[in-house]
């Protein structure tokens, strides 16, 4: 119980995250004439990205945007989650990738990410307790800060593997 007690007063600080967004250019022609273009900086990190409106919304279809960013974050969180709880299991994971998609329609409005879908293909050691991971990627999913965060609905379909044992040439 102490144990409880000290992780759980060491987890009660409080998280801030920043990001620094620049833009630059005119609206005064109008809505069909202004730059969608934009620069978000991730600090304390270096990383910058190059970001845009949508395509459908007058933006640079070369550049990321908000909705990708959207969808990116509640993948990596799924992820994240889902590997740490594998690992303080003793579960071992051996590779992960997601092929997540999210649907926004503009039937109705306010215009809002309806739902995401995440796809996740999970590669684990063999001899792993496959009920177990799918466990895991539950747990996963509600100790996920961005699924906890967002009023999206959001799916996890996930397809899990055993690595196969590669046994040497004689």
């Amino acid at each position: 119980m102490a144990q409880l007690t000290a992780r759980l007063r060491d987890m009660s600080h409080e998280h801030v995250y920043e990001t620094i967004l620049h833009w630059q250019g005119s609206t005064g022609a109008g809505y069909e004439a202004y730059d969608r273009a934009h620069e978000i900086a991730l600090p304390p990190g270096e990383d910058r990205l190059d970001a845009s409106a949508d395509q459908a919304f007058r933006g640079d279809p070369g550049r990321t945007n908000p909705e990708q960013l959207f969808l990116a974050a509640a993948s990596s969180c799924q992820m994240l989650s889902f590997l740490a709880i594998a690992a303080r299991s003793g579960v071992d994971v051996l590779a992960y990738e997601d092929r997540a998609t999210a649907v926004m329609p503009e039937d109705r409005r306010p215009v809002w990410v309806k739902a995401i879908t995440l796809r996740p293909r999970i590669v684990v050691a063999e001899g792993t307790n496959l009920d177990r991971v799918l466990r895991i990627v539950e747990k996963g999913h509600e100790e996920c800060y961005i699924a906890n965060s967002v009023r999206t609905e959001i799916t996890i379909v996930p397809v899990i593997e055993v690595a196969e044992t590669v046994t040497p040439p004689r």
